[in-house]
């Protein structure tokens, strides 16, 4: 991960935003309605993707780096920024936006968006954004809940169109983008930080290869002794070969196992009597 100079919000600063959010946005359940509509007709379009952060999940950059026919380091090297802070507790990849005056997102087309299929969970939602409150000690899911998001000069609202929340997240094909999200977040919000527990640079590191550089953690699982010290169905190994969707879920239950102690992992009886009878 490399050091950038686009600025980014703190982790102390985004709580606070957070925090703003969960206390001053109306709040909307799936059924509530909003008018909306984004198209060529309308005189701010495109002008929402240029100077923006963009923050890209594993899944995001999963889904862009497979539509590009890129390698995800490829994809890392020539697409993202990956700012390095010093409260950061986990990685963070940013879009980077072309350096042009306008800054404008580099899928930016004559036409729209030219990855528009495969575009970011960001890009997806709007104009809705998605919060909730933390979990409870006792293991009570925190309220999760959506409001607008009105961007100074977007005209979308006053489109005739009405959607229900529910109507908006079917049509932008929000299901495995959400579904990724929230496995993510297991990682992301664990336990083990919010008791005050830091990665060393080290485990960062792995943190990030594992879950964003997904083709350079299918050379470590494949081309290490992994896979021989644990106990990992046969056809589950097959199929991490060729999708990187199923690579991903490993990496996910690889990050519990070796950030968090979690026991997602079961170490292969025969590779573990041959480690004790090494340290006889």
């Amino acid at each position: 991960m490399s050091d950038e100079e686009r600025p980014q919000l703190s982790d102390d600063e985004r709580s606070r935003l957070e925090e703003k959010i969960l206390t001053d946005s109306a709040r909307m359940g799936l059924d509530d309605r909003f008018h909306f509509g984004c198209h060529p007709g309308i005189s701010c379009f495109n002008t929402c993707c240029t100077d923006v952060n963009i923050f890209l999940s594993p899944y995001d950059v999963l889904r862009l780096k497979s539509r590009l026919d890129l390698t995800s380091t490829e994809f890392l090297d020539k697409y993202a920024l990956l700012p390095v802070q010093a409260d950061m507790k986990t990685p963070v990849v940013v879009l980077r936006m072309n350096d042009d005056e306008a800054k404008t997102c580099p899928f930016l087309g004559d036409s729209g968006c030219d990855v528009y299929a495969d575009r970011p969970w960001p890009c997806r939602m709007y104009p809705l954004g998605l919060a909730a409150s933390k979990d409870t000690p006792d293991g009570w899911r925190g309220e999760r809940f959506y409001f607008l998001l009105k961007e100074e000069g977007c005209q979308g609202f006053g489109e005739a169109k009405e959607w229900t929340v529910r109507e908006w997240l079917d049509d932008q094909g929000m299901d495995a983008y959400d579904q990724w999200g929230e496995a993510f977040k297991e990682l992301t919000l664990h336990n083990f930080f919010e008791d005050g527990g830091t990665l060393t640079p080290e485990r960062l590191e792995m943190f990030f290869t594992a879950s964003y550089d997904l083709d350079k953690f299918r050379d470590f699982v494949f081309e290490s002794t992994l896979l021989e010290r644990f106990d990992v169905d046969e056809d589950f190994v097959e199929e991490m070969r060729h999708s990187d969707e199923a690579l991903l879920r490993f990496s996910f239950l690889w990050l519990q196992f070796s950030l968090f102690g979690e026991k997602t992992m079961r170490i292969d009886p025969d590779a573990a009597e041959a480690l004790m009878g090494e340290k006889k």
